[in-house]
């Protein structure tokens, strides 16, 4: 028996010595395991109940650290158990990339996080638009700003998003738009995300924005984007990244000098940028002043206006006359008129006649037709050459931001109750811009709709009922020309000429 004892000793004592490095070697061999398979830094994407159990422990250890005090800490504990149950697991919801993450400013021994802050407007009637400096990481291809380490952070406002652009009164426009995310985290040692690694660092701010609206038609073009854009971005004095999503090629050539000006860097079409871009600081969305073609002083942090805004351009496009003035009618000289011509709508149809009754008056005119039109920079040169521009109320006379200081815009208002509607786009901005303003309304006899409807149809006795009904597009903007009563439209643009020049 003893030996039998004996050797069971020694046997149990054998085992127990296996059992020992055994249980020795598990602890080194679960920490290779969790860093091979890149497990620990990424816990917080999945739902295991182990993870709940063990977040738990962490946030109600936190508690007592009191970095908000406890009523933060318990939401923030809250919110992040919501937020595995809905989706944490899911690896495209919560990292834009598959590539490395970078941890290397979140709970560093070295030096301390940058502390980041994020704000944003939503009151602006035209455009949304967010504000954000700090360690700022920018993933265009899933339209994600990351802002990490934010001071700024609240549960309710983790995930923000927003259409870049200035028109969200429009629902159809706005549709179009590709919505922009940013995700912000809470300090360390608070935050259970890890950001995506920066591939690309940048020293100065970016402006993300989106040409996916209405840029194709010039007047959308400056009022809803490069007014916007300067607004934004002139402060930096060149110092600024470009991000455009919804990228239209056309588009950006097309406002290439003006972008080249107000950005020393080639733009980024963010749609398909796959680099994670760091900044110290971004705008995601356009400032608006709630006005068609036009700047609030009041509102500018920096206070620019219409008329700073047109040396701008006048400067970009190296135009020669920043002012006109009267022309003497003894010296010889004749002022200089560009009539915009149209196509399709709203056209003149007896332009010949129109442009012999201006020269019969005194004026040396220029007729511009569309494709005169669509050369931006040539355009610009003629247009700053002129005293008066003359044209239907449409997209062309956009142009009137070339003019020089104190020229003369005239608006020709197409039949239908047109007045306020066609004054808001073109005549209000005005005097803003330094220019003076005068208008010619197109009465029944002149419109060619009088070869479609009879004189006892709403278009001629109520047009503003068919306005109420959506029909003002098709029929008094699309569906109509203009055959000019030379006399009358003579005896006004007379006094149009009386007012440019002097004995």
């Amino acid at each position: 028996m003893r030996g039998r004892q004996e050797g069971s000793s020694k046997h149990g004592s054998s085992s127990g010595v296996v059992l020992v490095a055994m249980w020795l070697l598990v602890p080194p061999l679960l920490v290779l395991i969790v860093i091979k398979a890149g497990f620990l830094p990424q816990i917080a994407r999945f739902r295991e109940t182990g993870f709940i159990k063990f977040a738990d422990k962490m946030v109600h250890k936190d508690l007592t650290l009191g970095l908000d005090g406890a009523r933060w800490q318990q939401q923030s504990h809250d919110t992040m158990k919501r937020e595995a149950a809905k989706g944490y697991d899911q690896p495209d919801k919560m990292f834009a990339t598959n590539g490395p993450k970078d941890t290397s400013l979140i709970n560093s021994d070295v030096a301390a996080p940058i502390i980041s802050n994020l704000t944003c407007d939503f009151s602006n009637a035209h455009s949304d638009i967010c504000r954000m400096e700090g360690d700022l990481r920018i993933h265009g291809k899933s339209a994600t700003v990351y802002v990490v380490s934010a001071s700024t952070f609240r549960p309710e406002n983790s995930t923000i998003t927003v259409h870049p652009y200035t028109r969200k009164w429009e629902k159809e426009t706005m549709s179009r738009i590709r919505e922009v995310t940013m995700r912000s985290m809470p300090p360390a040692p608070y935050s259970f995300t890890i950001p995506p690694r920066c591939t690309a660092r940048h020293d100065v701010p970016a402006v993300v924005f989106s040409t996916g609206g209405c840029g194709s038609n010039f007047f959308h073009a400056m009022s809803d984007l490069i007014v916007p854009l300067y607004i934004t971005a002139r402060e930096y004095s060149g110092g600024v990244q470009l991000l455009i999503t919804d990228y239209q090629p056309k588009w950006v050539a097309k406002f290439r000098p003006i972008l080249s000006v107000l950005s020393m860097y080639p733009v980024i079409d963010f749609d398909t940028d796959t680099a994670v871009r760091c900044f110290p600081s971004a705008r995601v969305g356009l400032e608006s002043h709630n006005r068609m073609l036009g700047i609030d002083p009041a509102l500018s942090r920096n206070g620019y206006t219409m008329m700073g805004f047109r040396d701008f351009l006048r400067s970009t496009f190296s135009l020669q006359r920043p002012w006109t003035s009267p022309v003497s009618r003894s010296s010889g000289r004749k002022p200089r008129l560009v009539l915009v011509l149209r196509r399709h709508s709203r056209a003149i149809t007896n332009e010949a006649d129109v442009i012999a009754a201006m020269e019969d008056l005194g004026f040396e005119v220029v007729a511009a037709l569309p494709k005169d039109v669509g050369d931006m920079g040539r355009f610009a040169g003629v247009v700053n050459s002129c005293d008066v521009m003359v044209g239907v109320h449409g997209a062309g006379l956009t142009n009137m931001v070339f003019l020089p200081h104190s020229a003369t815009i005239v608006q020709i208002i197409p039949w239908g109750e047109m007045t306020v509607a066609c004054r808001y786009d073109f005549g209000d901005p005005v005097p803003d811009m330094g220019l003076r303003y005068a208008e010619y309304e197109v009465n029944a006899d002149e419109t060619t709709l009088k070869d479609k409807y009879p004189r006892d149809h709403p278009v001629f006795t109520d047009p503003g009922s068919l306005h109420r009904q959506g029909k003002m597009w098709p029929i008094f903007l699309e569906g109509q020309n203009v055959t000019l009563d030379i006399g009358r439209f003579r005896r006004f643009l007379q006094q149009v000429y009386q007012s440019v020049t002097t004995e």
